[in-house]
């Protein structure tokens, strides 16, 4: 069977997708948490890195001096975007510093603000595609942050006093924003240092975090007490990547254990965003700790590679480097699987989505196909929109056919694990786990890619119905 008579079948099935979301509205309470922040998007030239490096006083030696990764000062701001428009890479850096803040506020500025954080995006997602109430954690939200909160009356959060109210419409006015300054630079475009001159090779993007409430997962009592108290059908959590040794990140992460238990009490679906964790330790933690202790757990391809890095599983995770494609990604996906025991893992890739869960999982497996339908028309809407903040953007991709990569990785995984049966329905039963896999619509060039992971797995979980 060839890709153009699956692209029909695929078709028939994507057809269930305006239904799904009209079921979104049965959902009575989900909730978010833990991080919500600001992101101050800003696009800047090789010539402004070369005046901000002339004003820090810094030549190419001490552009090229990186001894650490920690934001100290503004030129150490100045130093990461050199490093990372010189070699076309993206990284993040973090600091705790006011005066660093102050700094990037007086000479980045932004171009616009958006929300940020996993948390805060799911929160808008949820909410927009019309779960009745969502719960959003922010443990600062002073106007510059509840303005990123879309401005509907199902979006809730707390203000100072404790009370319930739409999030756009709370000021907690001694809170102070949490700010990650994305910093894009462009492939092709130069800058000159002390007579050399370098090209970007690739557009990406420099991210300087000043979010010390976030570094440290404090959490927003009142919030705590509403969500524990009642029943929430889903509960999303993210923000223990953001944690580190240094700042006590492991106990801070066990800190949230007794939390997630009472989530769980009342029946409520936790699912986790594993996102990437660079500091080891907190990693190897989420992983023996906070994983296994969930519901659910959405990861891409890196963070799959992350996971079987410090679980002992180095040349899978070497081959998924070299050859990222469905074969070794589910092979990545099952041993995730067998190493966390979570009741359900997705895995998202380009062009397809896995998910790998228990026989007899509260979802049924044909509820979590419809799920990642929904998940891949809405992401696929967002990248051709550039946002989903509408609801009539959610299903601007619709009718559009699933992509020939998505297709071609799911006959390969097909073939590979001889389940002719996966290629047409997406469903197939492995080493006695229940698989679900789907090609997706993909974007020729897309607007944004910014939280484009965690609007896929939380709609393929919660949209299952």
């Amino acid at each position: 069977m060839d890709n153009s008579e699956l692209k029909k079948i695929w078709a028939e099935k994507f057809a269930s997708v305006p239904q799904t979301l009209k079921n979104m509205q049965q959902v009575q309470a989900a909730a978010t948490a833990f991080n919500a922040n600001i992101d101050a998007v800003v696009k800047i030239s090789g010539k402004k890195i070369a005046e901000l490096a002339q004003t820090s006083g810094l030549d190419l030696r001490a552009l090229q001096n990186v001894t650490q990764t920690k934001l100290l000062s503004g030129s150490d701001v100045v130093k990461g975007i050199f490093k990372c428009f010189t070699q076309g890479i993206a990284e993040e850096w973090l600091t705790e510093d006011k005066i660093v803040y102050d700094w990037m506020v007086k000479h980045l500025g932004y171009d616009r603000l958006q929300m940020g954080g996993q948390g805060g995006i799911v929160a808008n997602v949820l909410a927009v595609t019309g779960v009745n109430k969502v719960y959003a954690h922010a443990n600062s939200l002073p106007k510059l942050q509840a303005e990123q909160f879309l401005k509907l009356d199902n979006l809730l959060s707390f203000d100072a006093d404790g009370t319930e109210k739409p999030a756009h419409q709370i000021d907690r006015q001694t809170d102070i924003p949490l700010i990650h300054w994305i910093i894009e630079f462009d492939k092709g475009d130069s800058l000159t240092i002390d007579g050399q001159t370098f090209v970007c090779p690739k557009s990406n993007r420099f991210i300087a975090t000043y979010d010390p409430l976030n570094l440290h997962l404090v959490m927003d009592d009142n919030f705590i007490k509403t969500t524990t108290a009642r029943k929430m059908d889903y509960v999303v959590l993210s923000g223990f990547h953001a944690l580190t040794e240094h700042n006590d990140g492991v106990r801070l992460q066990e800190g949230a254990l007794p939390i997630i238990e009472n989530w769980k009490s009342h029946g409520d679906i936790v699912h986790l965003e594993i996102a990437s964790t660079q500091d080891i330790v907190v990693r190897k933690s989420i992983i023996g700790t906070i994983a296994p202790k969930v519901d659910s757990i959405g990861i891409n391809e890196r963070e799959a590679m992350d996971i079987l890095e410090v679980c002992g599983c180095e040349a899978l995770a070497q081959a998924c480097d070299c050859q990222t494609h469905s074969v070794n990604m589910f092979e990545a996906l099952l041993q995730v699987k067998k190493v966390i025991k979570a009741p359900r893992v997705q895995l998202h890739m380009f062009g397809l989505y896995m998910t790998l869960q228990d026989k007899g999982f509260k979802i049924a497996p044909e509820a979590n196909l419809r799920g990642m339908m929904l998940a891949a028309t809405v992401a696929a809407g967002k990248a051709g929109t550039g946002n989903i903040n509408q609801a009539e953007n959610l299903l601007w991709a619709q009718g559009q056919q699933v992509s020939d990569v998505g297709l071609d990785e799911l006959r390969r995984l097909s073939d590979y694990l001889k389940k002719p049966e996966l290629l047409t329905t997406g469903l197939a039963e492995v080493e006695g786990f229940d698989l679900i896999a789907l090609p997706t619509i993909l974007v020729e060039k897309p607007l944004t890619l910014v939280g484009m992971g965690d609007t896929i797995s939380s709609l393929s979980l919660i949209g299952a119905r």
